[in-house]
This record gives structure tokens, sequence and C-alpha cells, in this order.
């Protein structure tokens, strides 16, 4: 009789562990041109870190974040757990660094777990020899994008405004983004008026007003805004306020999008049981990195949800081509950010046709131009 050898191929025959040998972390501002406002906020500079993570196998994995006080003090805490560790283990890695008891929730804490998880699935796609988003499943190679804009600037009238906006159309843009929510509703439906005169009726106008309003406010502004068919109002309000969420979506028939202030699978599983968000923009920054991204991007498939993430478009593109549900990448112009073009070796150009190319690198496409950033670190 003949024996059976249920011993596994990978019990057989396991090849030797890759490991964390080194990591580190440098930190980069600089100012902008001109502060520039949203609903909320006033911002004189941008910044970023980048997380360094290097290996025995000779490859090195970068990820992205933050350079804020709390956000750092947690990277530097969970950076030197990692040395000695198999970096192609990132659902292990990920569930010893969230922890709630120990380290909390959501915030900074899950910011800093985040730009390490990007990292390392930087190194899994090098040492795999291959693309990130194939890597991940890869469901395409081009990226719509919207240009994000329109933000309030001293001096800048409707004349000015519509001349930015029709800027980014000239410059391929089918889609573009206005601020709102920092002066009187009358106000900003007239700005919201001069943008879709400017830029005609086929491109699609999306609304921004970073938490600004509340619920009875949003929606007096979105019924007054729904002439000019607004693709999206993002983050109408607070992002905790669901109550407001499913009142806004009651009362208007534009989509509501929201989501770069939740943090992991758990918070998204909430936000999509309002039933009121259509489009949601995680940012893999901030809610858990690469590994709860695409585990947020699957539930919104499953419910019939697109992904159209927020912020650094670097950071989001592999991960928006190995998705079937993506809409629409976030995409910042010189314009708009001065250095947006040149922190990155295998950063995309926009097409005429108002998409960008996923890089044919290995990995997720993050290696820092060195030379660029140099003069601007700050740690």
């Amino acid at each position: 009789m003949n024996s059976i050898n249920t011993q596994s191929a990978a019990e057989a025959s396991s090849p030797s562990e890759i490991k964390i040998t080194k990591v580190s972390v440098a930190d980069y501002e600089w100012k902008r041109e001109r502060p520039i406002t949203n609903g909320l906020h006033t911002y004189e500079t941008s910044d970023m870190s980048i997380v360094k993570i290097e290996t025995d196998a000779g490859i090195t994995g970068y990820g992205v974040g933050r350079p804020r006080p709390g956000e750092r003090q947690f990277r530097d805490q969970f950076l030197q757990t990692l040395v000695g560790k198999d970096p192609t283990m990132t659902e292990a890695i990920w569930a010893s660094l969230w922890s709630p008891k120990m380290s909390g929730r959501r915030g900074y804490e899950t910011r800093a777990l985040s730009s390490i998880d990007i990292a390392l699935w930087d190194v899994k796609a090098k040492l795999a020899g291959m693309p990130l988003y194939r890597m991940l499943g890869g469901f395409r190679k081009k990226i719509p994008i919207y240009i994000a804009g329109g933000y309030y600037v001293s001096g800048k009238g409707h004349k000015e405004l519509q001349e930015e906006m029709t800027s980014y159309v000239e410059l391929g843009a089918k889609a573009v983004k206005m601020k709102v929510g920092a002066v009187p509703i009358k106000e900003d439906i007239e700005r919201v008026k001069a943008v879709r005169q400017a830029i005609g009726p086929d491109v699609s106008l999306l609304l921004d007003a970073n938490c600004a309003y509340r619920y009875y406010d949003a929606i007096q502004f979105i019924k007054r805004a729904e002439e000019y068919e607004p693709f999206w109002f993002e983050e109408a309000v607070q992002p905790d306020d669901y109550e407001g969420f499913a009142k806004i979506a009651a009362a208007t028939s534009v989509p509501l999008a929201t989501g770069e202030n939740e943090y992991t699978k758990h918070g998204f599983r909430d936000l999509i049981a309002t039933q009121a968000i259509a489009i949601l923009n995680p940012d893999a920054r901030y809610m858990g990195g690469i590994t709860e991204f695409m585990k947020v991007a699957a539930m919104a498939q499953a419910h019939g949800l697109d992904i159209a993430p927020h912020g650094d478009q670097q950071a989001h593109l592999h991960l928006l081509a190995a998705i079937p549900n993506a809409r629409l990448l976030e995409f910042y112009p010189q314009k708009v950010n001065a250095m947006a073009s040149g922190i990155y070796l295998h950063a995309p150009k926009l097409n005429p046709d108002g998409t960008v190319d996923v890089p044919e690198v290995p990995g997720a496409g993050l290696d820092p131009n060195e030379e660029v950033l140099a003069p601007h670190r700050i740690a």
C-alpha cells in the first residue's frame, strides 16, 4: 500500500527568512508660496516623513507619514521593535503594533503604524520583483484623477478662482475640487456658481467642506448648490457625526464622500453601516496602512461603494490600480504643492486624458528623491 505524504510544500522546503536589519526616519517641511485655507484650517507649510526599513536581503522599503510630535513618538517606539523580524509578515507585525490598551485606537498611534506598514509592503513587492499593484491583484494600469485646489487664499476673488480651476482643466483634469465652508453659505454658493461657469458642464466639480458645517447648515448649502451639479460633497460634518451624515444624505441627491479622518477597518465598518456615504476617502497614511486599506476597499466593494483616497497621490496610486472599485485619485500639481512632482523618483505625470500611469517598477513607487528633499530636512 502506497503511503501518502501530507507534508505541505511550505513545510518541506521553507526558504530562509528575510530579516529587518535597520530602521530610520527622515522628517521634512517646506513653506508654501502663500498660505491656503479650507473650511476650518489654514496651512502655511507642507510636511512629510519618510520611513526607511533595510533588510539583510539588500532590499530597502519606504513608507510615508507626517512629522507631527505624537506620530513621531509612536513611530520611533514602534520601529525599535522591528529589527530582527521578517518584514514579509505584515499581518503579524500590524497586530503586534496595534494595541488599543497600550497605545490607543485612533490617531497618532495608528498613523505611526500606517507609515511602517507601507514600508513593509514596499519591501514585499520589491522582494517579489513586482510593482505593488500587480502583487496586490492588479486591476488597471491607468488611474483617473481629480485636481484638488480651490482653497481660500488672500486676494483670490471669483475671477482668480475661475482662472485657477480652468488651468487644471487645461492640464487635462476631467474633475476638480474646491473648498467650501469658510465663508457664509451665500458667498460660497456664488463661488461654486463661478467655478461651474468657468469649467463648463462636462468637468466634474467636487465640493469639500473639511468638516466645517453642522448638519443643518450642510443641508442648506448643498440644497442650494445642487443646481450646479456637484459630483460629490465631501466631509460635510465632523467625522464622528454619523447621524448628521445620514440626515444630509436623506436631504440631497448629491453623493456624500468622507473617510480621510476615519481609522482602521472597524471605523470604516461603522461608517459604511450608516448607509449615508457613497464614496469612501481612506488615507493609507492615517487609517492603518496598506494592510487595512485593502480590507476597507473589499468591504466597500461588497457594499457597492467606491474608493477615492485622500492625500498623497504617490501613496495611493498602486492601491487604486489594484482594486476594481477605485473612482478617482486625488492629485496635487505643482501649482498647489510646489514639491509634488519632485518628492519621489517615480512620480507619474498627468496624461492629457486626465489619468496617470502606474509606475512599472518593483515596489510601491515611494523611493524618495533625496537630493530634492535634502534642503527641507528638519530631523
